[in-house]
Formats: C-alpha cells, sequence, structure tokens
C-alpha cells in the first residue's frame, strides 16, 4: 500500500511526529497554493487557494500502510480536531472517486506514480476571521505592520523564509521584496540532484580518515 503526503508548507520542515519517510520528493502535483490563511500563532499560511498562481508541490511516502491511521496522523500534526478531518484532510483513492477539493488536479500525476492512496492537508483561505475569504497582499502587509509584535514578526518571518523555494507564489515574492524576506538555504530549498550530493558529501566526511585517503 503506497500512500503519498503532499506538502508546501511547514510539514517539509517540521513535521514533527508524521510518519513521512524522508526525503521529501520537489515533482508533486501542479496545485494553486498561496498565503492565504490566519493561521494559529498569527501566521499567514499556505494553503490551496482559488484563482492564483499554480506552484509544483512537494511529496513523501508514508510509512504507514493504512489509510484512516495516515489521516489521523496528518490530523494531529495540523491541529485538527476529530469532526473535521473528512473537511480539512483531502483524499484521493486510487480507482475511487473523491470529493476533496481539487483531487481531480491530483488524479493523474497520482496515477503516474502508481499510488494508492494521496492525502493532503485541505484547510481553506481564511482572514480577519472570515472562512474563505483570501486576503490581498496588502492586507497582508498591513497585517505584520500593524498587528504582529516582534516575536510574533519573527514567527511570520521564519515561516515565508524556510518555505521551499519552487512555492514561488506572487505573496512570496512580494514579501521577499517588502521586508527582503529572502529563502533560507536549507536541505529543503535545494533540488533532490543537490540534496543528494549533500547528503554524499556528509556521508563522506563521516567516514574515517585513512577510508578517505586510501588511494590503493
Amino acid at each position: 500500500m503506497k500512500i503519498a503526503c503532499l506538502g508546501w508548507g511547514s510539514l517539509i520542515w517540521d513535521p514533527r511526529t508524521l510518519p513521512v519517510r524522508k526525503p521529501w520528493f520537489n515533482d508533486g502535483p501542479i496545485l494553486p497554493i498561496e498565503f492565504a490563511r490566519h493561521s494559529k500563532g498569527d501566521r499567514i499560511t499556505l494553503v490551496i487557494t482559488p484563482n492564483v498562481k499554480t506552484v509544483r508541490t512537494l511529496w513523501a511516502l508514508m510509512s504507514v500502510s493504512d489509510i484512516n491511521e495516515a489521516k489521523n496522523q496528518l490530523a494531529e500534526r495540523e491541529g485538527i480536531t476529530e469532526e473535521y478531518i473528512s473537511q480539512s484532510i483531502g483524499v484521493w483513492e486510487k480507482d475511487c472517486q473523491s470529493s476533496s477539493r481539487y483531487s481531480n488536479l491530483i488524479e493523474q500525476w497520482a496515477g503516474q506514480m502508481e499510488l494508492d492512496f494521496v492525502i493532503w492537508t485541505n484547510l481553506r483561505p481564511k482572514f480577519e476571521g472570515i472562512l474563505d475569504k483570501v486576503p490581498t497582499i496588502e492586507e497582508i502587509v498591513s497585517f505584520i505592520e500593524n498587528d504582529l509584535s516582534f516575536e510574533q514578526r519573527k514567527c511570520a518571518e521564519e515561516y515565508v523564509r524556510k518555505t521551499p523555494l519552487q512555492i514561488n507564489s506572487d505573496y512570496r515574492r512580494q514579501l521577499e521584496i517588502t521586508y527582503n524576506w529572502t529563502p533560507l538555504v536549507n536541505e529543503n530549498n535545494f533540488t533532490q540532484n543537490e540534496c543528494s550530493i549533500k547528503r554524499l558529501i556528509r556521508k563522506y566526511w563521516r567516514l574515517p580518515t585513512f577510508l578517505k585517503f586510501n588511494k590503493n
């Protein structure tokens, strides 16, 4: 049973106890993603958003083989209570008709990857307490400038800067220009080939010296 989890935000660098097998792959389905949800911690987070630029998402295989366990684990990581799992955790299942938002965009990709299930965080845009309200970039800038404490602003900055490079949304570019919130260099902001090279380098430097330099 092959279950994949999609990611585009903090799941990538902060999965916590989510049972995913690293690495995250950078050839996930193309989806409309934007900074459009006022979330816990007063951060504006990335969610699937209608009528915005599409980006290539990331994905990882899960280390569990039961779909209900996979959904529950993702819900726990995202702080989604049991009564909201059906509407806030998206599911695509092979050979079944899915009612989850945007499952039609995921279906062809999932078939090509020969997956049995795909799950993803299906939270909707929300701003000023209004569900489905998509903030403008001006509203987000005003929120950052006027409503956040210094520590909250640092958290907001960290979220934006740690977002994988390929999630190059319009709002991200505007925030980078406005605040110089350039991407932080970490393993999630490299291509898969670059990450493989980095892992090989780290493995090489853990070898004993006589093995590194033995030419025989």
